[in-house]
C-alpha cells in the first residue's frame, strides 16, 4: 500500500471520528435522565421520553464502538500495520478496506 493511500485512509478515518463525535455531542440532550414530574408530563409522554432516551443511549453505544474501531485502525496506521490482517498477517483486500477502513481482519479470518 502506498503512502498516499495510507494518508487517504488516515484522513477518512479522522473525518469519520470527527463526525461521530459531533453526532454524540448533538444527541447529548436525548440521553439525559427523564424527569418524572407528573404535573408537567403525562404518563404516555413520559414513556415516550424514556423510549427516546433508551434509543439515544443504544445509538451512543454503537457510536462508542465505532470510535473504538476507528481509533484502533489509526493506531495500526501509526504502527505501520494498517492493511494487514491482525489474525494471520496477510494483506487485507483493497476493496474490503475501501468499504470499511476499520476492518482488522481479512475475509478468510473474518469467517
Amino acid at each position: 500500500m502506498t503512502e498516499a493511500q495510507i494518508a487517504g485512509f488516515r484522513a477518512r478515518l479522522a473525518a469519520m471520528l470527527t463526525d461521530l463525535q459531533a453526532q454524540s455531542a448533538h444527541s447529548a440532550e436525548d440521553r439525559r435522565a427523564v424527569a418524572l414530574d407528573q404535573q408537567s408530563v403525562g404518563r404516555l409522554s413520559r414513556m415516550d421520553a424514556m423510549q427516546r432516551q433508551a434509543m439515544a443511549k443504544a445509538t451512543q453505544a454503537r457510536r462508542t464502538a465505532s470510535e473504538s474501531r476507528i481509533r484502533a485502525a489509526l493506531a495500526r496506521i501509526d504502527a505501520g500495520e494498517f492493511g494487514y490482517c491482525t489474525e494471520c498477517g496477510e494483506e487485507i483486500a483493497a476493496k474490503r478496506l475501501d468499504l470499511d477502513p476499520t476492518v482488522p481482519t481479512c475475509i478468510a479470518c473474518a469467517r
